[in-house]
């Protein structure tokens, strides 16, 4: 199982549009095949900054679930709304795993 973290640089005026746009990939990610953990907008200190996580099985399947979300319409439709409305000035996308198991050991 690998983790996609993508770290946004958005536009701080328009952040509403931004949780739209996540509103958006929480309909989407999930119907195309991904395990969505979460889009996270700014609420206290950087107003600029936002993430999104999900998981995949692997990078075959990663690449699987890309085109299944370039096909998909919402998919279509919020990559354009991203692209119309410039509200990312920045996106930076990394692929993870977890390095940390056990990492809930049950206690006696």
């Amino acid at each position: 199982m690998i983790t996609c973290f993508i770290r946004y640089q958005i536009d701080p005026y328009k952040a509403e549009a931004f949780e739209a746009y996540a509103r958006n990939w929480g309909q989407a990610i999930p119907r195309c095949g991904a395990d969505l953990i979460g889009y996270f907008a700014p609420h206290e200190g950087s107003a600029t900054t936002a993430y999104g996580l999900y998981n995949v099985e692997s990078l075959a399947a990663y690449e699987q679930y890309r085109s299944r979300l370039r096909d998909d319409p919402l998919g279509r439709e919020n990559y354009a709304f991203a692209k119309r409305e410039r509200f990312i000035l920045k996106e930076d996308r990394l692929f993870l795993r977890l390095a940390s198991l056990p990492h809930a050991v049950a206690m006696p």
